[in-house]
């Protein structure tokens, strides 16, 4: 069974169990319930108290990237591993020598995404929700970015529902004495011996009563060795660190103010350790954060953000009241209108819409913004057919800093200019656009390619039905009032990280393993060192944490 005992001479803290797995994130839990399956002692180490268990897989919408699925079907999707693997290569865009690894693992991705993945969740109880949601739509021809199909499927009970099963075995190992968890344990170098990894070492932290993704205090009050034959880093990316952000950040162009869409812990910061044990990180550079960032109105984590997903009505605008370029659109391709808007030289940019498009295509992304999903209450899920004055998004309506009303266009712009403290929105020049945005509505044709775009937007069912609203004037006083939105950089996910092969164990700069080290999750790019290339086609993060963690865990317990 795992051990741990306090060095009477020292004060240290032993720990001592078959396998290591620093983080208790969903990867970690992932690794830890596979090990712990095979038969293995495992010890779990986090930094952070046992309230922030599951990491940021409890926080997410739960959206999972699937291929050729019965619910797809039902709505007349059609998809394939063939498509889907196309779709993955055309956005990845693969380009670097050191993406062989990451590459192998989209291949074998994709095929668990079209294989057994669904049928696997759905045997640990993991239901998914009926409507398919099409992500990151591309825009940029057969060969371009994006999802040919939609492919974002919900789970039912969002972000928990996922984290929950592995968990539980986590627990019943607890529970069996195999399996033990040490929190307030923040691990900061490796141990290897004759060549193998062979351990972890670092600080125990005091206790903190801070609840779940709150930042917890770093005072040390005494040091821990952790002993194993294996060790599995699963410690997560960097978005809650905006200074390794902007020093990844291409082109050292990071916007001057950003929001974080993950709690402070997400800090990278035990990469270092790996990097001096031998490992191999890469792709730094490549980043996935989100242009439609709002304040949160009741903040967890400093400078706490969350992403607004759009449905495709809304005209964005930059800073300066100019229209992005097509496919620019709404819930096209972030990537693209990240890059666009920071080029601008503004961290900032708007969503001008009415109330009906908000209360229609408008949902928030993480498992506290949907109550009906996370709840699984069917009757409060019905409310979004009938949108009511009591939803996540007539709360920011009322409540956020960063949401606008007004009755005409010129009205709006000077609150937009009000709040971003400038004068860069003209408001004859806004009206302009409006209007001639509602004429291309009004003709019943046109030219406009967002139009086009909306109205094969709503051929789809789920569109149809809850993510669009049918074309119509955006000054038209029964659809109003006109509503503006300031949206801000949220920092999100990395995409680069230690370099693994298919069987989760981590490489050294020439490719060779480096014996009983491992990584899974945000910390190997989740997978390979950069699984996703420069643009991720969404609904993939939880399940790179489910792929990795499990590969993790299968082979550290064969090799033990």
């Amino acid at each position: 069974m795992p051990l741990e005992n306090r060095d009477a001479d020292h004060g240290i803290r032993r720990v001592a169990a078959d396998i290591v797995i620093i983080g208790a994130g969903l990867s970690g839990l992932v690794a830890a319930a596979t090990a712990y399956a095979a038969g293995k002692t495992v010890a779990v180490l986090d930094q952070e108290p046992e309230a922030s268990v599951g990491g940021q897989a409890h926080w997410s919408f739960g959206g999972l990237f699937m291929v050729n699925t019965p619910e797809q079907r039902r709505l007349g999707v059609k998809d394939s591993a063939g498509l889907a693997m196309s779709d993955w290569l055309a956005s990845a865009s693969f380009d670097r020598s050191e993406d062989r690894a990451a590459r192998e693992w989209a291949e074998a991705y994709v095929h668990f995404a079209s294989g057994e993945k669904r049928a696997w969740l759905r045997s640990l109880g993991v239901g998914i929700f009926p409507l398919v949601q099409w992500a990151e739509r591309g825009g940029y021809g057969p060969q371009g970015h994006g999802n040919t199909v939609p492919r974002f499927h919900v789970t039912w009970g969002t972000g928990p529902a996922i984290v929950e099963p592995f968990l539980a075995k986590v627990l019943e190992g607890v529970a069996a004495g195999k399996v033990s968890l040490h929190f307030r344990h923040r691990a900061l170098s490796l141990t290897t011996t004759a060549g193998r990894v062979t351990g972890v070492s670092g600080e125990v932290l005091e206790p903190s009563t801070a609840v779940r993704g709150q930042a917890s205090g770093r005072v040390a009050v005494g040091s821990f060795e952790a002993t194993a034959d294996a060790v599995v880093v699963t410690t997560g990316g960097i978005g809650g660190n905006h200074a390794t952000v902007r020093q990844q950040w291409p082109g050292n162009s990071a916007p001057d103010y950003m929001l974080s869409g993950v709690p402070a812990s997400v800090d990278g910061e035990f990469l270092s350790a790996a990097i001096s044990a031998g490992g191999a990180v890469v792709n730094g550079d490549r980043m996935w954060h989100y242009p439609e960032g709002i304040h949160n109105y009741d903040p967890v984590w400093p400078n706490h953000g969350i992403r607004i997903l759009p449905g495709p009505s809304s005209l964005w605008l930059d800073a300066e009241g100019r229209q992005l370029p097509a496919p620019l659109f709404p819930g096209f391709d972030s990537l693209g209108a990240l890059r666009h808007i920071v080029r601008t030289g503004h961290g900032y940019s708007w969503f001008v819409l009415n109330r009906t498009i908000a209360l229609k295509e408008l949902a928030l992304s993480g498992s506290e913004q949907n109550p009906d999903l996370t709840g699984k209450d069917v009757r409060l899920l019905a409310s979004r057919l009938r949108p009511t004055s009591d939803t996540p998004i007539q709360r920011f309506l009322d409540k956020g800093i960063d949401f606008l009303q007004a009755s005409s266009p010129s009205e709006l712009a000077s609150r937009m200019n009000h709040l971003a403290g400038s004068s860069l929105i003209n408001a004859a020049e806004l009206e302009s656009l409006i209007h001639a945005r509602d004429g291309q509505v009004a003709s019943g044709l046109g030219k406009d390619p967002q139009v086009s775009a909306i109205r094969a937007a709503r051929r789809f069912a789920t569109d149809k039905l809850m993510r669009v609203a049918p074309p119509h004037r955006l000054t038209d006083p029964t659809h109003g009032p006109l509503i503006a939105i300031r949206l801000s950089v949220l920092t999100r996910k990395s995409l680069g990280g230690l370099i693994t092969d298919l069987r989760s164990r981590v490489l050294d700069k020439e490719g060779r393993a480096i014996p009983g080290l491992y990584a899974a999750g945000e910390a190997a790019g989740f997978g390979g060192g950069g699984i996703h290339g420069y643009r991720a086609l969404e609904g993939t993060f939880l399940g790179g944490c489910l792929f990795t963690g499990r590969a993790a865990g299968r082979d550290a317990a064969a090799s033990v």
